[in-house]
C-alpha cells in the first residue's frame, strides 16, 4: 500500500494520514482501510490511487468495484445495519461490528459524529490485534474528525482521484 500525499494539508489532515499509514504498517494482514463519513463517503483510504484506476479508458468511472469506493460503499452498509438493529434491540451504541468469513475479515468501528473506521483484513489476519489497533486508532482520531477536517480530507480525495493540482 502506498502512502497519500499529504502536501497542502493542514496539520491534522496530515495527522490522520500518518496514523492511518501506521495502522496498516503495523499490523500484518490488512488488505485496506477506509476512513467514511456518517453519509457514507469516502474521507480517507489506504490506497486512493485505487480509485483512479477504477476508471475507464476514457476517464468514466466505471463503478466501485475494485476501488477504495467498494469498501467506503460496504463500510457505510454494514454501519447503518448494525446502528438499525441497536436501536430495535435496545443495544445502545455500536461500537464494533465485525463480518468473519472464509477469505478473510471485514472489522467495522465507529469513529465519531457516525464516522466511521473499516478494515478489511485477510484470512490469517489475527482478529484481536486488528480490534486493538482499530481502537489505537478511533482513539486518536475522534477528537480532531471536525466537520472542518472530514470537508478538507472530502476536498484532498477528489483531487486525489480526478488528478486535481493543489
Amino acid at each position: 500500500m502506498t502512502a497519500p500525499s499529504t502536501f497542502g494539508l493542514s496539520h491534522e489532515a496530515r495527522n490522520l494520514h500518518w496514523l492511518l499509514t501506521n495502522l496498516v504498517e503495523e499490523v500484518p494482514g490488512l488488505l485496506s482501510v477506509a476512513v467514511v463519513s456518517s453519509d457514507g463517503l469516502l474521507l480517507l483510504s489506504s490506497d486512493p490511487g485505487r480509485n483512479a484506476q477504477a476508471r475507464q479508458g476514457d476517464g468514466r468511472p466505471s463503478g466501485p468495484r475494485g476501488s477504495a469506493a467498494d469498501l467506503a460503499t460496504i463500510v457505510s452498509g454494514i454501519g447503518s445495519l448494525a446502528i438499525g438493529a441497536a436501536k430495535l434491540m435496545d443495544g445502545g451504541a455500536v461500537k464494533q461490528t465485525m463480518v468473519a468469513m472464509e477469505e478473510g475479515g471485514l472489522f467495522v468501528m465507529s469513529i465519531s459524529d457516525g464516522s466511521l473506521l473499516g478494515v478489511h483484513g485477510s484470512p490469517d489476519c489475527d482478529m484481536s490485534v486488528v480490534a486493538y489497533h482499530m481502537a489505537l486508532f478511533v482513539g486518536r482520531a475522534g477528537h480532531v474528525l471536525t466537520p472542518e477536517l472530514r470537508n478538507e480530507l472530502r476536498r484532498s480525495l477528489a483531487d486525489t482521484t480526478t488528478g486535481t493540482a493543489k
